[in-house]
């Protein structure tokens, strides 16, 4: 009984999230003794944390390390933290997602946000979601998530004095907590009936649930399912998405466009495929209905963007992010299918989202600095103001429709569309082929406006742009050295996939767990 109560603890395996943890804690107290004008230095201190939690992974890139384990012999026992080749890619992901948003952040801190509390919650978020897919109960889990979750409701509204930031963050911690409290109902429906949290115990005994409890455990079973689906945006439980994204600091919404869906994907795929085998039949369709519908209203509601609507741009970001949602879920729902190996499709798949979304969110930052609506019109004739600006969008833009030069973006697409086919779901693989074709044409109409000649801005939008930017369309400042650093890093990234898309299926293979 003793050695029950005695669990190992491995600092190299838990150092990428404490690390980052304790770089958020030294922050916060740095921010209450550095005079304002240098607080740009706590800026800088959260970008070499994150590298340096990043360099943590290698030594850990076997994926055989396990901790916080009910007895010494990890081989033979259930342990809550657990760095195989899955919890690393992904915390590849998030951890280089929350570096990128850092870059783009520097100025924001420098002119409009308090620095302070900004990078503390920054990387207080992002040691959440680097602990999430390394949780292997769902104590931790639901801890996990939380704590990537709080700090972000923080940073949406973190706009002093903005009334659109404030309300955006209030629709988000509504729908949060919502999830929560649904997410927190189904994992007690779930505890009660297994008498375990462990999530690959939940899988054993859930095959031998006693007649009496097996209502409860369905109940479970579903209750969690859709609290991770408000996690993920999933429709019906996208709402928060466009006035989210909107409200919030451009960085924050690219952090959440891709740390926030990396940790609900995440969440999903561990429920499902590890804790919840037994109930494939159940949670299977559904996430097909749940990825059919959410990449459909997606793609339709982006196509129905104006041009000339204030915040046109990042609403359109935002409502593809609900699309690519749908495209994710797509694996996920084969894997109840045809097995865990088609979850790498959904990993290739969010490595590209990832670094071209975040790409794209870069190249907006850089033009809001002067055009502060952020239209899609306003972006009219980049190319003649800063071709490279404007080539860098095309890029990102070509490959989140799935169009050479980006290869990466059309191998992904293929990549999951494939897992829908191996998985006999033709008719959710028909399903995709048409939101593909449907997306083409608002991401095209965004590409060719970038290469058209410039013309006058409303006058509207002239009022709203610097003096020095009313020359042309798009008269762009110069960029500053962070925005450039991030525009060039997801640029490269991108090039190099594409030109070996190879690498990212072959590295989520061997991300399975």
């Amino acid at each position: 009984m003793t050695s029950q109560l005695v669990q190992s603890v491995d600092w190299l395996t838990i150092a990428p999230p404490v690390l980052t943890a304790a770089v958020a804690l030294a922050v916060l107290v740095a921010d209450l003794f550095l005079p304002p004008e240098r607080k740009r230095l706590l800026g800088w201190t959260a970008i070499g944390g994150l590298t340096a939690a990043l360099a943590l992974l290698v030594p850990l890139r076997a994926g055989d390390r396990s901790t916080f384990c009910l007895t010494p012999d990890t081989r033979v026992t259930a342990c809550s933290y657990t760095a195989d080749h899955f919890t690393l890619v992904v915390q590849l992901l998030v951890l280089g997602g929350a570096l990128l948003t850092a870059l783009l952040s520097l100025d924001e801190t420098r002119e409009r946000l308090p620095a302070g509390e900004y990078w503390f919650l920054l990387l207080s978020s992002a040691a959440g979601a680097a602990l999430l897919p390394a949780s292997r109960d769902l104590a931790t889990l639901v801890v996990a998530l939380e704590v990537a979750s709080l700090p972000a409701f923080a940073l949406v509204g973190l706009k002093r004095g903005d009334r659109m930031s404030g309300e955006a963050a209030l629709k988000f911690f509504l729908s949060s907590v919502t999830a929560t409290a649904v997410t927190l109902l189904g994992a007690s429906f779930v505890y009660a009936t297994t008498g375990t949290l462990h999530l690959t115990e939940i899988a054993q005994r859930l095959d031998d649930v006693p007649g009496q409890f097996q209502t409860l455990a369905e109940a479970g079973v579903a209750l969690t399912l859709v609290g991770f689906a408000f996690k993920t945006a999933a429709v019906p439980f996208h709402f928060w998405v466009p006035d989210t994204y909107v409200g919030a600091p451009l960085p924050v919404a690219a952090y959440l466009s891709v740390v926030g869906k990396a940790v609900g994907f995440t969440g999903l795929i561990l429920v499902t495929v590890v804790a919840f085998p037994s109930y494939a039949d159940v949670w299977g369709p559904a996430l097909a209905v749940l990825a059919a519908l959410t990449m459909t209203a997606g793609n339709v509601a982006a196509l129905r963007q104006s041009s000339t609507r204030a915040w046109s741009a990042v609403r359109l970001l935002a409502w593809s992010s609900v699309a690519q949602a749908g495209y994710l879920l797509v694996p996920v729902a084969a894997a109840a299918y045809s097995g865990n190996d088609q979850i790498g499709a959904t990993v290739a798949y969010a490595l590209m989202y990832a670094v071209v979304n975040l790409g794209a969110f870069a190249v907006v930052a850089l033009v809001a600095r002067v055009r502060p609506r952020n239209r899609i019109e306003d972006y009219r004739g980049l190319y003649a103001a800063s071709p490279a600006a404007a080539l860098a969008l095309a890029f990102f833009l070509l490959n989140l429709a799935g169009l050479p030069p980006g290869i990466i973006g059309l191998f992904a697409k293929v990549t999951v569309f494939s897992a829908a086919v191996d998985a006999g779901l033709g008719w959710l693989a028909v399903v995709m082929a048409l939101n593909v074709v449907i997306a083409l044409y608002y991401y095209l109409r965004w590409t060719a406006l970038l290469f058209r000649t410039p013309e006058g801005a409303p006058g509207e939008a002239l009022e709203d742009a610097p003096e020095g930017a009313r020359e042309s369309s798009v008269a762009l400042r110069r960029p500053s050295a962070p925005i450039t650093l991030a525009i060039a890093l997801t640029t490269a990234a991108g090039a190099v996939l594409s030109g070996y898309p190879q690498f990212a299926l072959r590295f989520a293979a061997n991300s399975l767990f």
